[in-house]
């Protein structure tokens, strides 16, 4: 399993991460007045990476019992303040995950929602240091958890 990036400055805070061969180079950037603002910033890579393993983490969960949940849409809020120091941190993430099916579609999704968050690497390691808040809806807008 590969799971080293290598980061290198393109131009100013402009930065290419590549992630091994044939796989494309993702362009990060700050926002003005630092960056350019040409790519994604640090702070939605980290959102980024939390509502992919959720999304990833979910889908395995209900497939596990035959269920095709397609399309799952995540979106992710990270709440950025000042920590004691007045450095500015991610203080919070709020994550929202749509699954493309109504509920009642769906076998054993109870078990599946208790659990699949244990199974997510990323929001494991994250919430070690930050709150990550998770709700899922189904496609008909109902909160499943």
């Amino acid at each position: 399993m590969r799971e080293t990036v290598t980061i290198v400055q393109e131009k100013d805070y402009r930065f290419a991460n590549t992630f091994g061969e044939g796989i494309p180079a993702l362009h990060a950037d700050e926002g003005p007045p630092l960056g350019g603002g040409t790519g994604p910033t640090p702070v939605q890579l980290f959102a980024a990476s939390v509502g992919n393993c959720l999304s990833a983490s979910l889908l395995f969960a209900l497939r596990k019992f035959k269920n095709s949940p397609e399309p799952i849409r995540a979106s992710v809020e990270p709440e950025v303040g000042r920590n004691e120091q007045k450095r500015l941190r991610v203080l919070r993430l709020k994550v929202r995950l749509d699954l493309g099916v109504p509920a009642d579609k769906l076998a054993h999704a109870d078990h599946a929602l208790a659990q699949f968050e244990d199974f997510c690497t990323v929001t494991a390691s994250v919430r070690q240091s930050t709150p990550v808040d998770v709700e899922v809806y189904d496609s008909t807008g109902k909160r499943l958890k």
